[in-house]
């Protein structure tokens, strides 16, 4: 039915939008951390997402299509560490301060991560929209099937 494959693909961008913003609300919350349970400075963690994509074997489709994207939703692949470098600053009283007064701070940029997460919020309201219409039209289906 296809009102509930849209419902699908809505709740696995909601799932996948949750877990963007809490790996966004991590990186905001350890933007100063120069400590972490792995030792050194926090890493920016970044989330890994990708398209499900459909299963069934074109020559089993109702019209087969050649380079046409049939996604079924998004998927989280994974978190992982942003490798670029860590910013070094200058402060020779902190405890994490090598020989050379440098400490090595954790490479989050607040800035960043606050657009990031208000562009994450946006999508995860507008995927509640989409789950709710579509809520809305199996409901009136089902209404209509009745009468």
């Amino acid at each position: 039915m296809p009102s509930f494959s849209a419902m699908d693909i809505s709740g696995s961008a909601l799932y996948a939008g949750r877990v963007h913003m809490e790996v966004i609300a991590s990186n905001i919350a350890n933007a100063g951390s120069t400590r972490s349970e792995r030792g050194g400075p926090y890493r920016r963690l970044i989330t890994l997402l990708a398209a499900k994509e459909n299963r069934v074997p074109p020559e089993y489709r109702a019209r087969p299509r050649e380079g046409v994207f049939d996604g079924r939703g998004v998927q989280v692949l994974g978190v992982v560490e942003d490798q670029s470098p860590l910013p070094l600053k200058f402060d020779p009283d902190h405890p994490d301060a090598g020989p050379d007064g440098f400490v090595a701070m954790p490479n989050v940029d607040p800035l960043s991560e606050m657009a990031d997460l208000i562009i994450a919020a946006r999508s995860y309201e507008a995927n509640i929209t989409v789950f709710n219409a579509t809520k809305q039209m199996a409901m009136k289906a089902l209404e209509i099937g009745k009468a």
